[in-house]
């Protein structure tokens, strides 16, 4: 299967990725985590326990992301 995404419009695009998120999580059991994630989530973790983590607001987040996006 093959998609013409140049031809899509955004909004197309965002459906499209809405669809396959929703049945990627539908079916999570069967994904794996490829090794590198492992590693990263451990970088992270030490960051929090040696008081350098920063951590930022969802909601913040998502507003500023969207307003790139615009």
């Amino acid at each position: 299967m093959s998609l013409d995404i140049s031809s899509m419009t955004s909004n197309e695009k965002i459906k499209a990725m809405e669809l396959l998120w929703d049945d990627i999580c539908r079916n999570v059991s069967s994904i794996e985590s490829p090794p590198w994630h492992k590693t990263i989530l451990e970088k992270r973790e030490k960051m929090v326990l040696d008081g350098k983590g920063h951590f930022r607001d969802w909601g913040e987040r998502k507003k500023a992301i969207r307003a790139f996006l615009e």
